[in-house]
């Protein structure tokens, strides 16, 4: 899981510093539209991830015995936790962005905002035991998406903006509609961890990946059909099939990364991995970086491969602030002994 988190944060942090640095004139250039189209993942994974967590949460406090309530409630302060740190992820990106924020950009509704709500909705899977889990989050994941094309309609039936960024699919926010859909599936596939037995994980990646091509080849042929169910639907903003899509690619790359943390790479130190355990901090340092301050002279103009030079830098930069996260107490210690004074040598006395 980790290594799957550290994957996607690699991607989003090329991604985001060619959506930002990037000139205008290349913006319609093979280079950017690349790292656009596979930067789409990385919130889709990270939400998957999160109902995986999610599950593990449920299914851990179920085997403890707790009544419904009290593992209801659990994964409930785990989204107070996310929608807390949310606010205050807008709040330190408005302060440092003044005089030229708008204090509506408090309530914009980011990927850590729609981790809070999705929780929150999906808290009372806890009630079910793991088993019947599976199936009512499959079930909830298809719902959402099934039904993100309806709720599109929304936009123009006058709801309060700040309830719409929530609920309704928008190209600049990350609604509940679609993309809690990903964190049911999580749950789902979470819960279905915890159910087999350790031997049996290889044949269960092996069908993870088996289901993940099917989900891309059929709901790829779906979307290419000439007639729809909806009277309106945005392949790129909506469509059931695009979350499809996603989720195929997604158990795809985790049959890979079992795979290759399993038989390949082993249990040793791994970059990848490394990013993985501290994607909150990276999210949270990258994008000021990115998109703050710090280097606006390069805003929207650097060739693509000065985006590429900019984008090792920032991965490297990110590394570095996440080994010293993990780090921290080690470093803190040296740092500590290069402040003590050293000892005076005992003076001499002649004849000694």
């Amino acid at each position: 899981m980790d290594w799957m988190r550290g994957l996607a944060a690699i991607i989003m942090l090329n991604g985001h510093v060619f959506h930002s640095f990037t000139r205008p004139e290349d913006r319609g250039g093979p280079a950017y539209q690349l790292t656009q189209f596979i930067g789409g993942m990385p919130p889709a994974i990270f939400l998957f991830l999160l109902g995986v967590t999610l599950a593990f949460l449920m299914e851990s406090r179920e085997r403890q015995g707790l009544p419904g309530k009290l593992r209801v409630l659990a994964a409930v302060r785990r989204a107070g936790y996310l929608l807390g740190i949310a606010f205050l992820f807008r709040l330190q990106m408005f302060v440092f962005g003044w005089p030229h924020t708008q204090v509506s950009d408090l309530w914009r509704v980011d990927i850590l905002n729609a981790m809070g709500l999705a929780v929150v909705v999906m808290s009372v899977l806890a009630l079910a035991p793991t088993a019947l889990r599976v199936r009512l989050a499959a079930m909830a994941g298809l719902l959402i998406a099934f039904a993100s094309p309806l709720v599109s309609q929304l936009k123009s039936a006058g709801l309060p903006a700040p309830l719409a960024a929530y609920i309704v699919p928008d190209s600049l926010a990350f609604a509940f509609f679609p993309w809690a859909a990903f964190v049911a599936f999580g749950v789902s596939a979470g819960s279905i961890l915890r159910l087999i037995q350790r031997q049996q994980m290889d044949r269960f990646m092996q069908w993870s990946a088996l289901a993940g091509l099917i989900l891309i080849v059929v709901a790829r042929f779906c979307a290419d059909l000439p007639y729809s169910l909806y009277p309106s639907s945005n392949f790129w903003l909506d469509s059931p099939w695009l979350v499809f899509i996603k989720l195929g690619v997604m158990l795809l790359i985790m049959s890979a990364a079992f795979l290759w943390t399993e038989y390949g790479a082993g249990p040793g130190w791994s970059w990848v991995r490394q990013f993985g355990t501290t994607s909150l901090l990276v999210y949270w340092v990258h994008t000021e970086l990115v998109y703050g301050r710090w280097l606006y002279f390069w805003k929207e103009s650097l060739t693509p491969a000065q985006c590429a030079a900019a984008s090792v830098g920032v991965v490297l930069s990110m590394l570095g602030l996440s080994l010293l996260r993990t780090n921290w107490k080690s470093v803190t210690a040296w740092l500590a002994s290069l402040a003590r004074p050293f000892p005076a040598e005992p003076s001499r006395v002649p004849g000694d």
